[in-house]
């Protein structure tokens, strides 16, 4: 990432953006517990070691860098929107919604935002752009998928203990077959996202 950053950190530059926030989410395809989104805006230049998408790092490197990206960013800023407002308005929306939450929690509008993936967030009334992979490729969007990680991760522990025996501690909420037996058996739980939940019922049951 570090010269294919730098080269488009260059090129904003020159076309007068110093300001470049980067957003990313977690949690958008999991079966429970909220969906978290993060805004980064990094020091120019700034190239941390292991920077790059959060899914390709250990839990506790992830930790480690997240620590280091809130002492060296300029600004950050996080927005929750819960399984009760996913279902409710949907996925897309309530994904853009805490996007929108985490970049109003940065303070200043900034020159220029990246948006992981292929779409823009609506009703932002800044400079913005997609960009696909975003979270490989520019190294605000990367602090900020690994801050969107971090701290879902972080909830859905705490979660756990207040809904014991869905491992929520271990998958997050994914909906990994351990989870889905879980479901069966126990049935869901004020974390689970009920459009989400498609399970076939055992025949009889």
């Amino acid at each position: 990432m570090k010269e294919s950053w730098i080269e488009r950190e260059s090129l904003l530059r020159r076309k007068g953006f110093h300001v470049i926030a980067g957003v990313d989410e977690a949690g958008r395809g999991s079966l429970a517990g909220p969906v978290v989104a993060a805004a980064v805006i990094l020091p120019l230049g700034c190239m941390m070691e292991g920077l790059n998408d959060s899914k390709k790092l250990s839990p506790a490197r992830r930790e480690a860098l997240a620590v280091e990206i809130k002492r060296l960013a300029l600004a950050w800023g996080i927005g929750i929107v819960s399984s009760q407002v996913i279902d409710r308005i949907g996925i897309v929306p309530s994904t853009f919604r805490a996007m929108s939450l985490a970049i109003d929690r940065l303070g200043d509008r900034p020159d220029y935002l990246i948006v992981d993936g292929n779409q823009k967030v609506p009703g932002y009334e800044g400079t913005q752009e997609a960009l696909i992979d975003g979270d490989a490729l520019a190294a605000p969007v990367a602090a900020a998928s690994i801050l969107a990680k971090v701290v879902r991760d972080g909830l859905m522990k705490r979660y756990s203990l207040f809904f014991p025996g869905y491992g929520f501690e271990q998958h997050k909420g994914y909906g990994t077959q351990a989870h889905r037996s879980a479901i069966l058996e126990q049935g869901t739980c004020l974390l689970h996202r009920e459009t989400f939940v498609h399970l076939r019922r055992p025949e009889g049951g």
